[in-house]
């Protein structure tokens, strides 16, 4: 059995939300790029080259990419081998995104549902826990703006719906959804699983590179056929028109019950960040 110190955890966690809130990975800074080069509408281009932009400077200066610095989202790797001394693993995570957030100076965004008053630290944290066979632990921080997450969607289709029904309902979701979630988008789409399963599963899929095909024939095919529809829509770069909505879409496909065909449509913002460290 290994042993990791609570403390290690906490201070990891905290870098993690510090570099995904400054830095944009480079799979995200070349599909602008390549989005730069595809988009017809002037509008557009100049839109990428904000995109750009803002992200030099936020890595070059230590700033949030988006004012939004988001939801805590964390998802935790845990080898079977894996003892975990001076403290626990929840209080690691949620003190190391306390302090991330306070040193930080990152926005705040967690509050009560109803009075609306905030909790003043980002949390409490969301945190996605998977025991796996090994003595590592994988933690992966995914600040979740609001925009994304107000205009994504969870269907309980009937199994009659198809792929056609599928699509139907990606597509009118980003279509509904226009500005909103801040185009270009990375489109996550889990289909199958349960109520709670698709949800959580779909979040995953928007951890994969950006441009990296899915490794599965048959959902890639599907991939780039949900991709082209959406991308037909027009709502375009920042929902000012144009020829690229989405720079991917990221699908999972899920056994489920027989009577059943959930569908989770999670929304990436452009500000698609994420962090992961294996300790």
């Amino acid at each position: 059995m290994r042993e990791i110190d609570a403390d290690l955890i906490r201070r990891t966690i905290k870098d993690l939300f510090l570099q995904a809130n400054f830095v944009l990975s480079p799979d995200v800074i070349a599909a602008f790029e390549k989005g730069k080069t595809i988009e017809e509408s002037p509008v557009g281009r100049d839109i990428f080259d904000r995109l750009l932009e803002n992200a030099a400077l936020a890595k070059e200066h230590r700033i949030p990419i988006c004012q939004d610095t988001g939801l805590a989202i964390i998802f935790v790797d845990l080898g079977q081998e894996v003892h975990i001394v001076g403290g626990d693993l929840e209080s690691a995570l949620e003190q190391g995104v306390r302090q991330a957030y306070q040193e930080g100076f990152l926005r705040k965004s967690v509050c009560h549902p109803l009075t609306r008053k905030n909790t003043g630290d980002n949390t409490p944290i969301t945190i996605h826990t998977t025991v796996v066979p090994g003595d590592k632990l994988r933690l992966v921080a995914m600040p979740k703006g609001g925009g994304g997450e107000n205009m994504s969607r969870l269907f309980m289709l009937p199994p009659s719906a198809g792929w056609a029904g599928v699509k139907e309902k990606v597509v009118q979701t980003v279509d509904e959804a226009g500005p909103n979630p801040c185009p270009p988008l990375v489109v996550g789409v889990a289909v199958g699983g349960s109520f709670e399963l698709a949800a959580r599963e779909v979040k995953k899929a928007l951890l994969r590179p950006v441009g990296q095909p899915n490794p599965d024939p048959e959902a890639a095919a599907l991939e780039a056929e949900l991709l082209e529809a959406i991308n037909d829509t027009g709502v375009g770069p920042q929902g000012l028109g144009g020829r690229v909505t989405a720079l991917a879409v990221h699908l999972k496909l899920l056994p489920c019950h027989i009577a059943s065909l959930p569908l989770a449509v999670n929304l990436q913002c452009h500000a698609a960040r994420h962090a992961e460290a294996v300790l």
